[in-house]
């Protein structure tokens, strides 16, 4: 069976009702115009938030209270960690943009951390999706301290 309509093909007839290709189709056709791809702000999400994270002296993500309750939701048993708790992202047909909750490492200079967050999130987003990343935007929540005890390590008070 056909999709493809030949205007030229005598009758009169009309093809499949309201169906009109427009463009190469076939074979040789590229498998880019052959149809539509949607990505899911869930996705970009992820793919922001993984990139975040490889970036050295970044500590976690997420503002105070999201990243208490994630640390809560982390230590249900069958929970897993939020890989885009901090993240939100806008995506539309061709562009996305994303905005970041971070908290980084005492000593890191937040300017060069933000510049290479920048960077690994706008590579890994286009790279993955295709989809051209017009800003990141990065909001500094804390700095984590070396003698802070860590939410997510923390010695409970049993054993």
């Amino acid at each position: 069976m056909s999709d493809t309509i030949n205007p030229t093909s005598g009758g009169g007839e009309s093809g499949p009702a309201g169906k009109t290709l427009t463009g190469p189709t076939g074979a040789g056709t590229a498998p880019e115009s052959r149809g539509r791809t949607t990505i899911a702000s869930g996705v970009v999400e992820k793919i922001a938030g993984m990139a975040t994270r490889e970036v050295p002296g970044i500590h976690s993500l997420g503002s105070g209270m999201a990243r208490t309750l994630g640390a809560v939701t982390d230590k249900v048993p069958g929970g897993r960690p939020s890989v885009s708790r901090g993240v939100k992202v806008e995506v539309g047909e061709r562009q996305a943009a994303v905005d970041l909750d971070v908290v980084v490492e005492y000593g890191v200079a937040i300017v060069d951390i933000a510049a290479e967050v920048r960077t690994s999130v706008i590579t890994a987003v286009e790279r993955m999706t295709g989809l051209e990343v017009v800003e990141v935007n990065i909001a500094v929540d804390d700095v984590h301290l070396p003698d802070e005890e860590d939410e997510d390590e923390g010695e409970g008070r049993v054993q």
